[in-house]
């Protein structure tokens, strides 16, 4: 296939939220309490309830040298205006040959952790709300037919995240942003029954769980003195911690068609886990009394477990080895390690 043949659709890139995202969505209960962008010390940061959030950064530097990677930059000024502006977003993605893309948060977290833990849980699912309805509406909906949407929902009250999951589906909205890991967060894990009001309301609408890395689970720094080459190396395969916990989780039997994605996490390593997971269960079941009935752990992981990769060229070259209709490309646009503007000269 030529290069100028594919047709690239990504699965994870991310959206800079402009300085007034909630203000229009906010309701009239919560108007005045809306997140929203303050300058400290000559920095753009975004305030909420009393707490500050900065975040531009290495999350924003798409379209400049990669000698001038860092924590610049620092302000809205500062970055390419495809971070934030859905047109020159689209435009951007023309020049890279991207006919669609998926966007997870970034003020919010990539999973929308930033709401979970506040103490007032109305003016929370506000925001929650407020942000589905900005993400669908001013940013998806702005440019038919080339973004895929993607919600958050509230983890603290699990009817309220299985209506706000029915609410965006009915707009069709079939993916979610969710943590690799929530017990990191101080909610109950993926193996307690708390969560089984999300997940039935995820699978009775064909909704994707998308796991992000970062959402819980982080690449270790070995010592102060390490460089931060050796973070970024580790940072996507440090999600496979967390995709041996959901292998073993009990969704999958109770809700069979239920589907998640590991997003940005590369795909070159999975033979080798699904390789270990399977010896696992052959050589520890008998004693840690695992039941896949007559499956493997390999078989529940190409089940339901979609794969991402940004350039992964061992993992391209083997295939073979996973399931192929569950693995997907993404651009990781605007962020540090995005291929734009040359994303065909991966594959």
């Amino acid at each position: 296939m030529n290069q100028e043949d594919l047709i690239l659709v990504s699965v994870d890139g991310h959206a800079i939220e402009l300085p007034n995202a909630f203000t229009r969505h906010m309701p009239a209960k919560y108007k005045g309490r809306e997140p929203k962008v303050v300058k400290k010390s000559g920095r753009d940061v975004w305030e909420f309830e009393e707490r500050i959030t900065g975040y531009m950064g290495l999350n924003s530097v798409v379209g400049r040298p990669k000698e001038e990677y860092g924590m610049e930059p620092l302000s809205y000024e500062h970055m390419r205006r495809g971070t934030c502006d859905i047109k020159a977003r689209v435009d951007d993605m023309n020049a890279n040959g991207v006919l669609g893309s998926m966007c997870f948060p970034t003020f919010p977290g990539f999973a929308g952790q930033r709401f979970q833990t506040l103490p007032d849980r109305g003016v929370s699912l506000a925001a929650i709300q407020a942000y589905n309805d900005w993400h669908l509406q001013d940013w998806c909906n702005a440019a038919p037919g080339r973004f895929i949407p993607l919600m958050i929902a509230p983890w603290w009250d699990m009817q309220a995240a299985a209506t706000e999951v029915t609410r965006m589906a009915a707009q069709g909205v079939r993916a979610v942003s969710f943590s690799d890991n929530s017990s990191v967060h101080g909610f109950p894990s993926i193996h307690s029954d708390y969560w089984d009001p999300f997940w039935k309301a995820c699978a009775d609408n064909n909704v994707v769980i998308c796991c992000h890395i970062g959402t819980s689970t982080k690449a270790a720094h070995a010592s102060d003195e390490s460089p931060i080459d050796a973070w970024i190396t580790s940072m996507p395969i440090s999600i496979s911690n967390s995709a041996a916990d959901w292998i073993w989780g009990p969704m999958w039997k109770k809700f069979p068609t239920l589907r998640m994605a590991l997003s940005e996490g590369g795909i070159g390593w999975i033979p080798y886990f699904l390789e270990r997971a399977d010896f696992t269960h052959r050589h520890h079941n008998a004693w840690t009394n695992s039941n896949f009935g007559d499956k493997m752990p390999s078989d529940i992981f190409n089940k339901h477990i979609i794969t991402c990769f940004i350039e992964d060229q061992f993992g391209l070259k083997n295939l073979d080895s996973i399931n192929l209709e569950m693995a997907m490309w993404e651009c990781d646009y605007p962020h540090s390690d995005c291929t734009w503007p040359d994303s065909s000269s991966v594959f």
